[in-house]
């Protein structure tokens, strides 16, 4: 892997080691689902695109990785990113506190996504 590739992942992960692992497995993932992957600067996400599935609603973050079939809008990624800061402050058990999170209070009343930006992730409000 090259230097940038490193300097790109520690970006993604927001420099938490935890994040930082759980962002190599989603890369994994992407590529076993061959997306089409890139870093966007903006957001410092990658981005997995024109995937069939294997995430959920429009698309679905995991460490530093969004992955998508085509929900790539600036808005969107501007969300996704703040998603990309939760998996760092919260680490590999962000995954749970979302999962808990959203099935007491699914979509537009789950308070991630509420932090995240309803608007911007394409929720009604």
């Amino acid at each position: 892997m090259s230097n940038v590739a490193r300097a790109q992942v520690r970006s993604a992960a927001r420099g938490r080691f935890q994040s930082r692992l759980v962002t190599y497995a989603a890369l994994g993932y992407a590529r076993i689902w061959r997306a089409d992957i890139a870093f966007d600067a903006a957001s410092r996400l990658f981005v997995a695109s024109n995937m069939r599935s294997g995430f959920g609603r429009g698309g679905t973050t995991v460490g530093g990785v969004y992955f998508t079939r085509d929900n790539t809008s600036a808005a969107v990624l501007r969300h996704e990113a703040v998603h990309a800061d939760q998996w760092a402050r919260y680490g590999s058990m962000f995954a749970v506190r979302y999962l808990v999170e959203e099935l007491r209070r699914p979509g537009p009343l789950n308070r991630y996504e509420i932090e995240a930006g309803l608007r911007d992730g394409g929720y009604r409000t």
